[in-house]
């Protein structure tokens, strides 16, 4: 392989910088709405960033517009440095948050989906950054790789190298033969699930603005809400909790198959062993953890569910048991309940769930269901190699044999997260946490779920963590969102070699 092609490099990350300058200026009608003075901050911060994003695309032209591995990787990962150090410049701009420190940590958190914050009064923030804050959360839900794909016919580029660097999970299901053509199949029902969501929220009584807010949330899996309490604001609504509760698990599955459900193909989503390990792991965890709460919890304990509520405290348990762990699970992060003051091993549980992560193609972060059912499965090929060494058994997934090499990579994945989540919350201990909010931090951060365990547990922000810790938990975001590998393939010495 030859020497990088950086103009491409930086002309991608012009496209990159010019898009979410457009998607900042979106913001500003919210600001000029209720007159707020943070309007000009957002302007001037969309200004800038168009001007960079247009600096970067028309003083690098290309003589070679093919994108190789190399290339591919640089892009996503600078193109997620490259919107997060534009995206903070709305909050540095209209001093929501004038601190560079919080307002990476929030920048990233957003285009990560982490949905973790630094801000402990969030009513207080200005409407027009909240719309902003919730679209960096959209944003980076598909990821704006994929959408710049979409528009990649009119550089000439082909964007084959960049979707599989980009596409979340082991594998980039395809749609459509051109690449092109499955990004803006993707986007068009990323889109269309947003807006339906929004009208469900706002027919259930949420207003116009939240809405919005919190329909970019969870179809981005990502959970910055609107109110301090998250999605608790509205437990005395618990229509609204059921369409976040559905919208999060359409957003934890595989577009592919949600694409097929769209199409009528409903028999082909459920032919999906990950779905369904997804889907009745999910309504396994809830009902158990539903049933500790209904005969075990302990009345004295105090809990964010209030009894009774609207139906009764078994439909309150319910609801807020198949909330928490659609949110765990899917990574996206929005708050009904404390589960950290419910029993011990309900706590347990959901510390367990933060490993899980929704399905490959989702917008889900965190390990992915598909990898742990292939590690399962090859796990108990090798007690049957044991009886017949000589036998020869692949591991199968939904009928068809998965390739040798594609079962390593998911293991070395998994060695690869779990050594990272050791030694991160070793390090973050470092930084003055205490052992249980260290494990939490780590594995929510990598993971990118945002509410986790002590310090940082549902209720709580991310505001007293110090500076390193969170520059340390940022760049955990990072790597945790381009699944490792896209990442820290860039710190190895080969990467850098010409050939």
């Amino acid at each position: 392989m030859g020497a990088l092609n950086t103009k491409i490099i930086f002309r991608f990350l012009g496209v990159t910088a010019m898009l979410n300058g457009f998607f900042m200026l979106l913001s500003f009608p919210f600001s000029v709405y209720h007159d707020e003075s943070a309007k000009w901050g957002i302007l001037n911060a969309g200004i800038v960033t168009g001007i960079i994003g247009m600096l970067l695309f028309f003083l690098n032209k290309p003589k070679s517009k093919i994108i190789q591995k190399k290339e591919g990787y640089l892009i996503v990962t600078l193109g997620w440095l490259i919107l997060t150090c534009t995206g903070m410049l709305p909050y540095l701009f209209s001093e929501s948050i004038p601190n560079i420190t919080d307002a990476f940590f929030e920048t990233i958190s957003g285009y990560s989906t982490t949905g973790s914050s630094i801000l402990n009064d969030i009513e207080a923030m200005p409407k027009g950054i909240l719309f902003w804050r919730s679209a960096t959360h959209w944003i980076g839900g598909m990821g704006i790789i994929v959408l710049t794909i979409a528009i990649l016919p009119l550089l000439g580029i082909g964007g084959m190298q960049l979707f599989m660097a980009e596409a979340p999970g082991p594998s980039a299901d395809k749609l459509h033969p051109r690449i092109t053509d499955t990004a803006k199949r993707l986007y068009f029902i990323y889109v269309i699930l947003t807006i339906v969501q929004f009208l469900l929220l706002k027919v259930a009584g949420m207003t116009w603005f939240d809405a919005i807010n919190h329909a970019m949330a969870t179809m981005s899996t990502g959970g910055f809400s609107t109110k301090n309490s998250s999605v608790a604001f509205y437990n005395n609504m618990p229509f609204v909790q059921y369409i976040i509760i559905f919208f999060m698990l359409v957003a934890g599955t595989n577009f592919v198959l949600t694409y097929f459900a769209l199409k009528g193909k409903v028999r082909r989503v459920f032919e999906s062993e990950e779905f369904r390990y997804y889907f009745f792991g999910t309504l396994i965890f809830s009902a158990i953890i539903a049933s500790i709460i209904i005969f075990y919890q302990d009345p004295n304990l105090k809990t964010t569910i209030d009894h009774p509520m609207v139906y009764g405290k078994v439909e309150s348990a319910i609801r807020h048991s198949l909330f928490m762990v659609l949110s765990v699970v899917t990574t996206t992060g929005f708050v009904s309940a404390d589960f950290t003051m419910w029993h011990f091993f309900i706590t347990g549980i959901f510390f367990a769930l933060f490993f899980t992560g929704g399905s490959a193609g989702s917008t889900s972060g965190g390990i992915k269901i598909v990898r742990h059912v292939i590690m399962l499965k090859n796990s108990f090929l090798e007690f049957k190699k044991a009886l017949h060494p000589n036998a020869i058994i692949p591991v199968r997934l939904d009928g068809k044999a998965v390739n040798h090499t594609i079962v390593f990579n998911i293991l070395s994945f998994f060695i690869i997260y779990m050594l990272i989540f050791i030694v991160s919350s070793v390090v973050l201990t470092l930084f003055g946490l205490d052992f249980m909010s260290a494990l939490g931090a780590a594995a929510s951060s990598l993971g990118n779920i945002g509410p986790a365990i002590g310090s940082v547990s549902p209720v709580d922000s991310y505001a007293h963590l110090s500076d390193a810790a969170k520059w340390f938990c940022s760049f955990l975001m990072l790597i945790g969102r381009l699944e490792l590998f896209t990442v820290l393939i860039l710190f190895t010495p080969f990467f850098w070699r010409k050939n």
